[in-house]
């Protein structure tokens, strides 16, 4: 069974920089879509970035510029790359991949890493 393990969340300050990372530990499925969710306390879950296996990226406006979305097809690891962070970046940032399809939400998530940037 497909197990996404996240990593590389935490406590920062404002204009400080997080890089996260994720990847599939039993390494079963090759992924195409592939991608970042974040929540906040009280709020939906949303896309933050996503990249298809060919590199094709996407991120939501609030994060352009500032954050990248990179992948390593031969280990079935996700990056992102978190810079400039501002207090409203603040939120569990969960993991998203799917086997078939080129657009999230996929069907396999990991459990979530926690980002706090302080003001």
């Amino acid at each position: 069974q497909v197990q996404l393990e996240e990593s590389g969340g935490g406590l920062v300050q404002a204009g400080g920089s997080l890089r996260l990372s994720c990847q599939d530990s039993r390494n079963i499925l090759t992924f195409n879509a592939m991608g970042w969710y974040r929540q906040a306390p009280g709020n939906q879950r949303e896309l933050v970035a996503a990249i298809t296996r060919g590199g094709t990226s996407e991120y939501a406006d609030s994060v352009k510029g500032r954050f990248a979305i990179s992948r390593d097809n031969a280990k079935n690891t996700v990056y992102l790359q978190m810079d400039s962070l501002k207090p409203e970046d603040t939120g569990l940032y969960y993991c998203n991949m799917d086997p078939s399809t080129s657009r999230l939400p996929g069907r396999y998530w990991g459990q979530g890493t926690q980002v706090t940037v302080s003001s």
